[in-house]
């Protein structure tokens, strides 16, 4: 009978507690602030998931119908109703197409200004980028409802006639572009620069021996990109998706301006109307009644919470993904 001889990995050594001071007074001055600031911020997060709750209570305690299903919002009237049913739809649809769209693109710009695009082309294209990560959102709004609105008509039809079928885009009513769609491709722009800019830089940590050492076994471009930069960028490149994902769910003027109110769904995103969390807070806030501002506040805490989950979400699978990293290294 043959015994193994093969051994179980010794376990990781535990790590050592790293003195946070070395005794200086400089250095407690400086730990004690660093210190102040992490627990500042946790308790003004608090603070504001406190408010935005008992506000939110004070709204849904005086409403007879379902807050999370009702397609109405009105409570103004002798029988108030308001639900975000309509506006749940369109800020995860419209930023599901942001990132459909974004994502992949601003990788390949990305990819193509850290290892493709020569020095001189690489540094002015790095720039623009990040010129435009800082433009202002009613700029977008704006050129979004002069160009983006009549040009994306064309694209509806075209949409319509041969993916019609998907029912999703179907579309029902010929007239203005001012649909989910049109505000999740003006979302897309918006959120390219971002993505691209944290993607760029991400992608040139990566350790120029691991590209040296594939393009000495053969490897070509792509397969460099693909078995080196890739996989040490995947965190990085999720990071930078989330962040951009959060500045598509809370867009305000840039999809007031472009997307005409409604709460109707037909599940089709090319037909004009709906509706966003971030749009209806800026649309009527200040012509809300007591009511409606507590209203208001809850559908804030609604995108408040779905705001954590999406982080939370992209955290734990930059998590899960080092964990099986270090355990096939």
């Amino acid at each position: 009978m043959a015994i193994s001889t093969e051994t179980s990995p010794a376990p990781p050594a535990p790590r050592k507690r790293v003195k946070q001071s070395t005794g200086r007074a400089g250095d407690k001055v400086f730990l004690g602030l660093s210190r102040g600031s992490g627990i500042l911020l946790l308790v003004l997060m608090a603070s504001i998931a406190a408010f935005l709750t008992y506000r939110s209570v004070l709204a849904i305690s005086k409403d007879d119908t379902n807050f999370l299903t009702t397609f109405n919002w009105d409570p103004a009237a002798a029988k108030p109703t308001f639900g975000i049913a309509v506006l749940l739809f369109g800020t995860v649809v419209s930023s599901v197409i942001a990132m459909a769209i974004a994502v992949p693109v601003a990788v390949g710009i990305a990819l193509f200004i850290s290892h493709y695009a020569p020095r001189r082309l690489a540094a002015p294209l790095a720039y623009v980028v990040d010129l435009l990560a800082a433009v202002p959102s009613i700029i977008y709004g704006i050129w979004g409802a002069l160009f983006l609105v009549p040009y994306l008509e064309g694209t509806n039809l075209w949409l319509d006639q041969y993916l019609g079928w998907t029912y999703i885009f179907d579309k029902t009513e010929v007239g203005v572009a001012r649909s989910i769609f049109t505000v999740g491709v003006l979302l897309a722009i918006m959120i390219l620069p971002i993505i691209t800019s944290v993607s760029r830089e991400v992608f040139l940590q990566v350790p120029r021996i691991n590209e040296e050492a594939a393009l000495a076994l053969g490897a070509t471009r792509w397969e460099v990109i693909r078995l080196s930069v890739l996989p040490f960028g995947r965190s990085g490149v999720i990071s930078a998706s989330m962040l951009g994902l959060g500045r598509a769910l809370g867009e305000t003027m840039a999809v007031a301006t472009v997307l005409s109110p409604s709460f109707l769904i037909s599940g089709h995103v090319l037909d004009a109307g709906g509706g966003t969390f971030a749009q209806n807070i800026a649309a009527k806030f200040d012509e809300a009644n007591p009511l409606g501002r507590d209203a208001l506040i809850a559908s804030g805490l609604v995108l408040f919470i779905l705001t954590l989950l999406v982080n939370g979400a992209a955290r734990m699978i930059i998590a899960r993904r080092k964990e099986y990293s270090g355990a096939n290294a």
